[in-house]
Formats: C-alpha cells, sequence, structure tokens
C-alpha cells in the first residue's frame, strides 16, 4: 500500500471543552466556532465587519513642529529625551484603534438527549469545508452537519436524525455579559432576529436573524427562544451584517434569508462544495504516513508528536488546514484575516484582534500566491486601497511628506496613525511600504499587467512618503529617522538602552525590495522615466547590509548589542524572507551571516511564539537546510499548536498557521531567485512525497512526484509565455520557452509531452 496518504480530517472523540478546541468554519465573512456539545451545542459566531466605533482622524498634530528636534536628539544618541519627546508628539490622539468584536453565540439546547451518548465523532472535513458531529443515544443516530457558505452567504446547519420525530430542540442568541447591548425579537413563529449596537461613536448597528426549516414536527417562537418539536430533520439559516456594508443590516439578513428558505438543503450544500472546492481542490501535499496514526483521533496525535514521535501525515494535515483557514477567512468581498482570522469570542480581544502591520497581517497572507489561493489575497489588496486617503493625511500632518504611510497597526476604518503609546514598535511608519510589496508579489506570480497597471499608483504613493522621508546623515547616506527595529531594544557602550533609532536594517531592506519593484513596475509599463531615476539614485545612497562582529546581519546600522537575543521578531533578515535580496548564490557571505542570525537567536530561546516560528521555518528554507526547517515544523507542533491545530503566540493568532504552511510549500519549491527550486530544502525523512498545484513566480503552476529524495514526475502548467528554468534533485537544469496555455511534462529531465 501507498504510505503517502491524504491528509484532509481533523476529528475528535469528545467535544470541545473551551473555545480553543472549537472547530471553525467560515465564509470570509461570516464565522462559527462549533463545539459540538451533545445536549447543548454552541456555535460562537462573528460577522467580519462588527468592530467597535466609527473612523477617526487621530493624527497627532504635534508631530510635525517636533520632528527636527526628535531627530536631532536621536541622531545625538540622546536617547531618554528622544523617546520621552516620541512618547508626547506621536501617539495618536487618542492612543487606540477601533478593535474587532464577536458577533454572539447561538445555543442549540436538545430535549431528550441527557443519556449517555456511544460512538461520538466531531470532523472538520478540509476537502467539504464542513463540520459534522456524529453520536448514537440508544438506538437513535444524530447527525449535524455546519458549513458557511460563500455563494448563498449564510451560516447553515443541519440537523438530522434516523428516526422519525427525533429532533426536539430550543434555539436562542446570546451575548453573554454584553446581552444589553442587543434585542432578540420574533420572526414569525420559526425564526429570531437579534440586533444591536457595536458601541464607541460612529459605531454599527448590526443583525443577526435566524429561520428553521422543518420537516415534520412543530416550531413555536417563545419569548427569545425558537422552539421545535419532534421533526424528522431541521435546516437553521443563519445570516448577519452590519452598517459597514448595509443600510439597513435587520432588513438585508430578512430578505436574504427569504431568499433561500425554499431551497433543499442538498442544493445549497452542492453550491458550496462547488465554490470551495475550486480553491481548495487546486492544491494537494502528501507525505510518507500510516494508516494507523491517519486512524487516531487528531489530539492524540499532536500529543504522540508533542512527546517527540513523529507523524508526517500530521505536517500534511496542518499544510493543508492552513489553506482551508485562508479560504475561510479572507474571500472575495470580505475584509482582511485579522489576528484571529475572523474567530474572536472576546470583547476585549489581544492586541484588538485587528490587522498589525508589523508583519503579522503580511504573514497572513504568504501563502496566498505560492498555495494558490490567489483571490484570497484580494481582501488584503482592498484595505490598502482604503488605506490610501488615511495615510496621505498621516504622511502630510506628521510627517511633512507626500505619498501616504501607516504604522504598525491598521483597524476597519483603514486607520494609519501610531497604536499605542509603545515605543518598541508605534512609531514605525513601514507598514503601507510592506503591504504594498504585496502587490508586486501578487504580479510576479500571475504576470498580470493590467493588474500592475492599477497597483503601479499604490506601490507609487508609498515610496513617494519613503523619498520625502528619508534624511540625509553626516556620510551623505538617506536614513529612517525616527523609526526601530520591530520590536528589539538595543544597548549602547554606556549600558543605556533604547528602541527609537536611526536606520533599522529592516527600514532598508524594505524600501530597496519597494523602490525596485516600483522602478522595474515603471520600465514594464513604459512610464514615468523621472520617478524611475529618482528612485535609482535613492537606492544608491541606501546603507548597504552589514556584517557585525558576531558574523551576524546588523540589526541597526550600529553593531548594538541587544537587550533580548532571544527576540521574537527577526526584522533584519526581512531580506531573506519575505524579501529576496539574501539568497545562497547571489550573496553567499550575507546567507552565511543570516544564518549566524538564526543560530544566535534560536540559541537564546528565539521562536518561542508561535508566528515567529513559523517565520524561522521560511528562514530556513530560504536558505536550503531541509532539516533546521524541518525541525522548526516539528517545533512549532510541539510548542506552539493547540488541540484544534490553531496557532498558539500564547494566546491564539492565526498568523503562525498561515506562516506554517507557507514554510512547508518553501520547502517545496522555491522562485523568488529566478530559477524555480524543486525540493530545495527537502529534509531526508520526507524522502518521498507528491505535490500538486504550488505556483511559481512567472505565471507557472507545479505538480510533481519524488522518491528517494529525487524528483521522478513533474508537470508544469503555464499561463504566461516566457522562459521558465528548472532546477530539481534527479535531473540536470532544465530551461525552455512556455507558452500560454500549454502543460508540460518531464521525466528526468527528458520533456516526455506537452499539450494545449
Amino acid at each position: 500500500m501507498d504510505n503517502r496518504l491524504q491528509e484532509h480530517r481533523l476529528w475528535y472523540s469528545k467535544p470541545a471543552k473551551e473555545w480553543n478546541e472549537a472547530l471553525p468554519v467560515g465564509n470570509g465573512r461570516l464565522g462559527a466556532m462549533v463545539f459540538g456539545g451533545v445536549s447543548a451545542e454552541r456555535l460562537q459566531l462573528n460577522e467580519d465587519s462588527l468592530w467597535y466605533g466609527g473612523p477617526r482622524d487621530r493624527n497627532n498634530p504635534d508631530a510635525l513642529p517636533n520632528l527636527t528636534e526628535l531627530r536631532k536628539l536621536i541622531l545625538e544618541g540622546r536617547l531618554k529625551e528622544a523617546e520621552e519627546l516620541a512618547s508626547l508628539a506621536l501617539p495618536g490622539l487618542p492612543e487606540t484603534q477601533r478593535h474587532y468584536l464577536p458577533l454572539g453565540d447561538l445555543l442549540l439546547m436538545f430535549k431528550g438527549q441527557d443519556e449517555p451518548c456511544m460512538e461520538y465523532s466531531r470532523e472538520l472535513d478540509l476537502e467539504r469545508g464542513t463540520v459534522t458531529v456524529r453520536y448514537r443515544i440508544g438506538d437513535i443516530r444524530y447527525t449535524r452537519e455546519v458549513l458557511s457558505s460563500y455563494p448563498d452567504q449564510a451560516l447553515v446547519i443541519r440537523l438530522s436524525a434516523d428516526k422519525i420525530g427525533a429532533i426536539s430542540f430550543k434555539a436562542r442568541f446570546n451575548r453573554g455579559r454584553w446581552r444589553y447591548l442587543e434585542k432578540t425579537e420574533k420572526w414569525g413563529e420559526d425564526g429570531l432576529v437579534m440586533t444591536g449596537h457595536s458601541g464607541g461613536e460612529g459605531g454599527s448597528t448590526f443583525c443577526a436573524a435566524l429561520k428553521a426549516v422543518s420537516n415534520g414536527g412543530t416550531a413555536q417562537t417563545i419569548g427569545e427562544h425558537l422552539v421545535i418539536e419532534n421533526a424528522d430533520s431541521v435546516t437553521l439559516f443563519l445570516a448577519a451584517a452590519t452598517t459597514f456594508r448595509q443600510t439597513d443590516p435587520s432588513a438585508h439578513c430578512r430578505s436574504h434569508l427569504n431568499g433561500l428558505l425554499n431551497q433543499p438543503y442538498s442544493e445549497l450544500l452542492e453550491r458550496h462544495l462547488a465554490d470551495y472546492q475550486s480553491l481548495y481542490g487546486r492544491t494537494n501535499l502528501s507525505l510518507p504516513g500510516s494508516v494507523e496514526l491517519a486512524g487516531l483521533p487528531t489530539d492524540e496525535r499532536l500529543d504522540r508528536v508533542k512527546r517527540g514521535e513523529t507523524d508526517h501525515g500530521l505536517v500534511a494535515l496542518y499544510f493543508h488546514y492552513g489553506r482551508y483557514l485562508l479560504i475561510a477567512s479572507s474571500r472575495p468581498g470580505s475584509l482582511p484575516a485579522n489576528l484571529q482570522g475572523i474567530w474572536n469570542d472576546s470583547f476585549t480581544p489581544p492586541w484588538d484582534s485587528k490587522f498589525t502591520i508589523n508583519i503579522n497581517t503580511q504573514m497572513n497572507y504568504w501563502p496566498a500566491e505560492l498555495c494558490n489561493l490567489t483571490e484570497c489575497h484580494e481582501p488584503l489588496f482592498d484595505l490598502i486601497e482604503r488605506m490610501r486617503e488615511p495615510g496621505r493625511v498621516t504622511a502630510q500632518v506628521m510627517y511633512g511628506c507626500r505619498g501616504f504611510t501607516a504604522h504598525h497597526n491598521t483597524d476597519i476604518w483603514a486607520d494609519t496613525a501610531p497604536q499605542d503609546t509603545y515605543l518598541p514598535a508605534s512609531f514605525w511608519p513601514m507598514g503601507a511600504a510592506w503591504l504594498c510589496l504585496h502587490l508586486w508579489e501578487h504580479y510576479r506570480f500571475g504576470r498580470d499587467l493590467t493588474f500592475l497597471d492599477r497597483a503601479y499608483d499604490t506601490m507609487k504613493e508609498a515610496a513617494l512618503f519613503l523619498l520625502d522621508y528619508l534624511v540625509e546623515d553626516e556620510q551623505g547616506r538617506l536614513i529612517t529617522c525616527p523609526s526601530v527595529s520591530p520590536e528589539n531594544r538595543y544597548i549602547l557602550s554606556s549600558g543605556e538602552s533604547g528602541v527609537l533609532c536611526a536606520g533599522a536594517s529592516m527600514d532598508f531592506q524594505i524600501i530597496g525590495a519597494l523602490f525596485g519593484a516600483c522602478i522595474e513596475g515603471a520600465k514594464l509599463l513604459g512610464e514615468d522615466e523621472t520617478f524611475k531615476d529618482e528612485l535609482e539614485t535613492a537606492l544608491k545612497r541606501l546603507p548597504q547590509p552589514k556584517i557585525g562582529k558576531y558574523g551576524q546581519i546588523q540589526e541597526w546600522m550600529e553593531d548594538y548589542e541587544e537587550e533580548e537575543p532571544g527576540h521574537r521578531h527577526i526584522s533584519h533578515l526581512f531580506a531573506l524572507y519575505p524579501g529576496d535580496a539574501f539568497t545562497t548564490e547571489r550573496t553567499p557571505n550575507l546567507a552565511a551571516a543570516a544564518r549566524t542570525t538564526l543560530t544566535r537567536r534560536l540559541s537564546s530561546g528565539g521562536g518561542h511564539t508561535g508566528w515567529s516560528r513559523a517565520w524561522i521555518i521560511n528562514f530556513w528554507a530560504r536558505l536550503q537546510d531541509g532539516m533546521l526547517a524541518y525541525d522548526n515544523v516539528m517545533a512549532l507542533l510541539q510548542h506552539s499548536t493547540m488541540t484544534n491545530l490553531f496557532d498558539n503566540h500564547p494566546p491564539f493568532q492565526i498568523d503562525g498557521n498561515f506562516g506554517g504552511t507557507a514554510g512547508i510549500a518553501e520547502m517545496l519549491l522555491q522562485s523568488h531567485a529566478g530559477i524555480i527550486r524543486l525540493l530545495p530544502a527537502i529534509p531526508d525523512v520526507w524522502s518521498e512525497g507528491e505535490v500538486k498545484g504550488l505556483r511559481a513566480r512567472g505565471g507557472f503552476t507545479f505538480s510533481f512526484k519524488w522518491e528517494e529524495s529525487r524528483i521522478s514526475e513533474v508537470v508544469v502548467e503555464c499561463t504566461v509565455s516566457g522562459p521558465c528554468e528548472i532546477e530539481a534533485p534527479g535531473f540536470a537544469p532544465v530551461s525552455f520557452i512556455a507558452e500560454a496555455g500549454k502543460t508540460y511534462t518531464f521525466e528526468g529531465n527528458v520533456m516526455i509531452n506537452h499539450k494545449q
């Protein structure tokens, strides 16, 4: 039997006891965490646009009048004075942006199901995008299926049993201690409507509507409850909306559900599957596994790995789960995935559960292009476009600069002013620049000039801000000031520590990448010659990467000591990943220094948060060290993964899931250096396997198999005509001119077929 298994199912032999054990469903906009209780089910609900409060202008008008003095203090090394002035003049007014809120809970309380149940299973089927709960009480088998449909924009719950008249339950909405923010009204005898206000000045009103369609039995509403008695089966439909998108959320939800009620569940399910599988089915990964392990509950498999056991199939499952989570939390028309995707049960969530853009939001989208989910990238592009207008105000009011900028956080209202007065992170104006590199990466993968033509102006505006923000130092270099290296602290020779600085290494790596993208974009579009020349001139004056006294990449222009050598951020390796200025082939000295940097970080306790460990996987993959990449995949599972495979910062942050998925893909295929490399960081323990549907820059999609760590077959699908150069273990380099619309098949380095 082939021991490369299809790993597409999380399953458990008991209900979830708490939120971090529940299973997520989502359609980008509407999500639920399904607990799978027997006598009582809880579905914790989220709608992506339900945030506290409305838009505000938080830009601090005292920033620009104090900017010259602040720069002077930093350049003179007067850190305490500089940081005191920055704490007064730079924070947003008020300090905090808006935060994400839960919609509430849908509670189902079942009648006659208090007896002990048998044959219980709770599963998330990644190939179907559904959560299913099954159990037997006495001689009756019950089934509960939950999905969040993108084409029908509704949460659908199907309740059934194998005995006529066995379904009886009460349903109600709940928002815990925040119940005073909402009210629940009857909607006929078979529905409920919860409405309320998000709170805060300018906040949204919201609605969640529930409607039941029963086969047999009776339905009535009593108080805040929907009561179903003796039904053969029941389909519950739930819609939600806020005034962020809808003028009248209640009317919208009622009208929307009325349009679905007469449609059979089988048709709703069929539409959901066709839509979902058109994305999820593009890619597959099979690794060496065992039938015995694949049959164990997922929590037991994870516990085995935490004890040091091997389970390559669980790695494949984790990879697929990351793809599922991106589809479920980021679809065209939705907001981008936030710090928790869309799944949040707290009214005061950690870090506000918003968009942290000094790595976390970007990491959410690292798998989008490589893992063939390019449509899921679109919500991030939409947010970047909405950030342009407020970002222009921030650039002008705070810094006197053209273009647009953003700091280390943004929210539903595309707020670009600094968040908090947290010196290691708040006053870092590189957020928009980093985000704009996602536009460029999208172009690099698909080579869509129409998209580039739209995106170029946005990239240019972010670059324009940086041209104005850069200042000349005493050596004639162009440097950033003030800035930070997120979110680390350095130590001066005097022993004084600080965070504000002139010229963090990451700044110049981001600037170099963005200026380079704009230069290349201008060439491709045949425009903006003057601006291109200006960028090329500025690039020559940026400080170049330096190797420090320990053989490491310097994090700052000066070779400072770090206050926390094992810090979770490894910002000065941006040019290794997600950037591509450091490569083993073109810059071997810098690649070696990056290796030293990683070794020092890890030996000092680095990688202790989930997302940081995920970043480290990608670093080792880019350094083409398969075993160290694998070791860190294992560390991510062992130390930073919860029962339901959510990433644990701690607490839950979804970026580690997405970063881990991207890292596994990066071990299998890389295309950042011009040549497409297959298995560039394959560990010895993955000596055989198969992958389908990974994308490479240039407009190519790859499927391939390997045995004994050597490629046996490669299939290349081409969407754009152009040169394709492939390197892989097992055959000599291949170079050919691909034609759009054709598929090429290779065995060894021999092309055995090409077809339209």
